[in-house]
């Protein structure tokens, strides 16, 4: 026997809102006006974040050229430094690589290059910022951007005592990691109980080292377009 189903009016008195069917559209109409709300700040709070790195990038900059005591004498000088974000198409092995990077200019003079670059570390990704002289010849400086490693252990590779060992270090060949005090010139001393984290950030820089000896010059350095 078949049975029809009827969908029936609400009951005298009894409100729509108040049926299965109102309930049901009450939460779509909820869960849409929530979802649209979370997703407006979010998309307000990662444009804070961009503009907040990019501001800390900028910040960061004279410093992993010319070194924190001389960068805060040159920065209140008379004499402005003049910074300019671009890319460079460099080669990874046989991979192409878009770089992205900073020269920076003093007195009319190319100062440095401080380079972006991203790389696996231990819980996550780390972005380094990379100071080199014009000659591309030695690594000027090392500032650690972002990175979620262990806190206590590997967050350390944050610190001025790791980060200063890259300072001076020459580009032509690549950096390896010492579970001790190694004292030779290729060497970096690992942070203890870190290791991990102390070679994924020496292998960030060992790979930009690679991309841009003998690559990046003025002439292969693209600014970047400024839209008005």
């Amino acid at each position: 026997m078949e049975h029809a189903i009827e969908n029936k009016p609400p009951a005298p008195g009894r409100r729509w809102q108040d049926t299965n069917l109102g309930q049901a559209w009450l939460v779509l109409a909820l869960a849409i006006l929530f979802g649209s709300a979370l997703a407006a700040v979010q998309v307000s709070l990662s444009e804070r974040i961009a503009a907040n790195r990019q501001k800390e990038t900028v910040s960061r900059i004279p410093e992993l050229v010319w070194g924190p005591a001389k960068a805060r004498e040159i920065t209140t000088g008379d004499t402005k430094i003049r910074i300019v974000p671009g890319t460079l198409q460099a080669r990874s092995g046989i991979n192409p690589v878009a770089l992205k990077l900073f020269k920076v200019m003093h007195a009319g003079q190319l100062a440095g290059w401080v380079i972006k670059a991203r790389g696996q570390g231990y819980a996550d990704k780390i972005d380094l910022l990379i100071g080199i002289d014009p000659e591309v010849n030695t690594l000027t400086g090392l500032f650690v951007l972002d990175q979620k490693e262990t806190p206590g252990l590997g967050n350390k590779i944050t610190g001025p005592q790791w980060r200063r060992q890259f300072q001076g270090r020459s580009t032509a060949q690549p950096l390896t990691v010492a579970t001790g005090s190694s004292g030779t010139k290729t060497a970096i001393d690992a942070i203890t109980g870190a290791t991990i984290s102390s070679r994924s950030g020496t292998r960030i820089v060992n790979g930009v080292m690679a991309a841009v000896k003998g690559t990046l010059n003025p002439d292969t350095f693209k600014p970047m377009e400024r839209h008005s």
